[in-house]
């Protein structure tokens, strides 16, 4: 009994002695290897909002955070930040920030359902990518929003609503991430700065006379705008008018003058066949 005791207790005892030597050295290790974390890292990333949406150009908010942390980045470098968050994370880095811009996505289609024609009954996959597949998608402008919502499955803000057949941003919602900007097959989704409330609500640029045969409120290239702008925040290019937002006072002017009503204010509602529509 002894003898089995005793070839039992010396291996117990030799894995004993081993397990604590182990454990001795593992610890020792650690200490010695220890990667020094910023604390600046972690304040930075409880900071930031959480969304994860890689709009920033990273991952996720922990690479930005480490990014900002070794001054890589900008403390504004997250776009769905507000301006509490610039200013947190500002602080955490001894900096401070002015004339921070705040974007909001704009859709630069006002083809609603009524105001434009159909070339062939779509019957395919409900995508936006899909049906731009097949000649352009079923509109009879080959430039218009196809309002299958691609962008609305892309947000994940819930900013983008499909109204009356085209894509409208709840400007509310928007976080500016850009991810309905990447989900638009006609590149018809553009970042502007907030309070910039004009827009051409067209990005066609056919001729005049094929825009009015396929859509009622497209830019028809006339240049009426551009004449009343007193900012000159217009021109002309490729028969569409466009609108630069960091020039424009939001005077209105454009909007009198446009014959087909493509130059919009956003913050005004939709009015459609006696039907007001609001974001």
């Amino acid at each position: 009994m002894n003898e089995i005791l005793s070839s039992i207790g010396l291996p117990a005892a030799v894995f004993g002695a081993m397990s604590l030597v182990f454990g001795v050295l593992l610890a020792y290790a650690a200490k010695v290897f220890e990667v020094k974390v910023d604390p600046k890292i972690t304040e930075v990333r409880a900071a930031l909002p959480g969304a994860n949406c890689g709009a920033c150009g990273f991952p996720g908010c922990d690479g930005l955070a480490v990014s900002i942390a070794a001054g890589e980045s900008k403390p504004d470098a997250c776009p769905v930040g507000n301006a509490d968050t610039v200013a947190a994370v500002a602080k955490i880095m001894g900096v401070t920030m002015t004339n921070t811009v705040s974007y909001t996505a704009r859709v630069a289609c006002g083809g609603l359902n009524g105001c434009t024609r159909t070339k062939y009954q779509y019957e395919g996959m409900k995508s936006c990518t899909a049906a731009a597949a097949l000649h352009n998608g079923p509109k009879a402008c080959a430039f218009g929003c196809l309002g299958f919502g691609d962008c609305v499955a892309a947000c994940p803000f819930g900013a983008i609503a499909i109204i009356d057949g085209i894509a409208k941003i709840v400007e509310a919602n928007c976080k500016s991430c850009e991810k309905c900007v990447a989900a638009c097959p006609k590149k018809l989704i553009s970042m502007v700065p907030r309070g910039k409330n004009y827009l051409v609500s067209c990005k066609s640029t056919s001729r005049g006379p094929v825009v009015k045969k396929n859509c009622d409120v497209g830019c028809i290239g006339c240049g009426k705008c551009v004449k009343v702008c007193p900012s000159t925040a217009i021109t002309m290019a490729n028969n569409l008018a466009k609108i630069d937002p960091l020039l424009c006072t939001n005077c209105g002017e454009c909007v009198k003058v446009c014959p087909t009503n493509a130059i919009v204010d956003v913050t005004a509602p939709v009015v459609l066949r006696k039907t007001v529509i609001t974001a």
